[in-house]
């Protein structure tokens, strides 16, 4: 399997988790999630895996071996996630992190893994006396890694004595748009909500032509960065139902249609005709452990052995991954996107071409992602119910 089929399947995997987020986690909520972030970390779980918890991870993340996942992993570690500032193009940073109790010696294979593959920083942690100090450490690493965004990525009471291992990964964006919006044109409009009120909206505008196309039920918007002399392109894309109430349908149809993404990408300016999209900023925390557990996703957290590739001692048997956080925020105005994600892993003993001017006004409930298009990664993804709220 080639990179851009490994991404394609990343994506698909990516909007299954958007539908059962909705649907469960953020009903009524504004919502953004990084899908690599997530992937990463179950990457980095299937590493020190082996049998029937290792096949069920890789069968969850479509891949065909472990070292397939480290592979891909590997790639986007030093391809996609690179900052790409020093050459005019969005700021990136990618980091992962693993604390390891200090009475276990991590196994040489999973170790080389985590430093070579992930460029994992490690640190021994004193879990028996000092939990409450290492989620500080841990959350403080997430803060500094993600520029101040993520505060708080494991929440009070996640980390006990129990705890043996953290895994974390966090990642951060801030780009700038290719054509900025002019500030003093941004006007508050109606936005109209899920049921059936509106609230008043800055929104940002242009008369410029805009990457949009149109589909059956929905349009598409894709608002570029800044680029510089980076080889990477980065861009946003606005998903917009027709219909007010329309984005349960159109986050179905997302979901349901394997390269869906590929085939519903505009790549050509038009002319378009009202042009206005709301300016917004979203903080959002997920238990993905138990969203993924709802999509099928269980024996990581069994406790039944399947984690015995990770430490060098009998204790490895009885391994268990308690919980995963996750935690994202970001903000688009009229100069770009600012945007962040971590991911942390709690594992304890037991005891993821247009002829006519096109209209394209987001006042009403859509979906988005920003996007690496030259390999098709998606960094985040999520949906704006109310732009007003945070």
């Amino acid at each position: 399997m080639d990179l851009r089929q490994l991404i394609r399947s990343q994506t698909d995997d990516a909007f299954s988790l958007t539908k059962h987020v909705l649907q469960t986690e953020a009903k009524g909520s504004n919502l953004v999630f990084s899908p690599l972030s997530i992937h990463v970390v179950l990457s980095m779980i299937a590493a020190g895996s082996k049998g029937p918890t290792l096949d069920q991870i890789l069968s969850f993340l479509k891949s065909n071996s472990s070292d397939q996942l480290n592979s891909f992993s590997s790639e986007l570690v030093s391809v996609v996630s690179a900052d790409g500032s020093p050459a005019g193009g969005p700021r990136l940073s990618f980091a992962n992190g693993v604390w390891l109790d200090e009475s276990l010696p991590l196994k040489p294979s999973f170790k080389q893994v985590v430093d070579n593959v992930y460029k994992a920083a490690s640190s021994l942690a004193d879990f028996q006396n000092k939990a409450v100090q290492v989620a500080g450490e841990v959350n403080l690493w997430a803060e500094k890694k993600t520029n101040g965004l993520i505060k708080e990525v494991l929440p009070p009471g996640s980390v006990d004595a129990s705890t043996r291992l953290i895994f974390a990964n966090a990642l951060y964006f801030k780009g700038a748009w290719n054509e900025a919006f002019d500030a003093s044109k941004t006007k508050d409009y109606d936005f109209h909500l899920v049921n059936g009120d509106s609230v008043k909206v800055p929104f940002m505008t242009s008369k410029k032509k805009q990457i949009v196309s149109a589909y059956d039920g929905f349009k598409v918007l894709g608002l570029p960065y800044k680029q510089g002399e980076d080889k990477r392109r980065f861009s946003m894309y606005f998903f917009l139902p027709d219909a007010k109430d329309g984005l349960p349908a159109l986050v179905d149809k997302v979901s349901s249609e394997s390269g869906f993404l590929e085939r519903h990408l505009p790549c050509q300016p038009a002319e378009v005709g009202e042009f206005r999209i709301p300016r917004f900023k979203i903080s959002f925390g997920l238990e993905a452990s138990a969203v993924l557990k709802g999509l099928g996703l269980e024996l990581p957290f069994s406790g039944k052995g399947g984690l015995i590739e990770m430490v060098d001692s009998s204790e490895g048997q009885n391994l268990y991954v308690s919980n995963i956080f996750h935690k994202s925020f970001i903000e688009v105005n009229e100069e770009g996107t600012e945007a962040a994600a971590a991911t942390s892993v709690v594992i304890k003993l037991r005891s993821l071409y247009i002829p006519n001017p096109i209209d394209f006004v987001a006042d009403h409930p859509f979906l988005f992602l920003i996007k690496e298009d030259v390999t098709g990664v998606v960094l985040f993804i999520g949906s704006v119910l109310n732009p007003l709220e945070n």
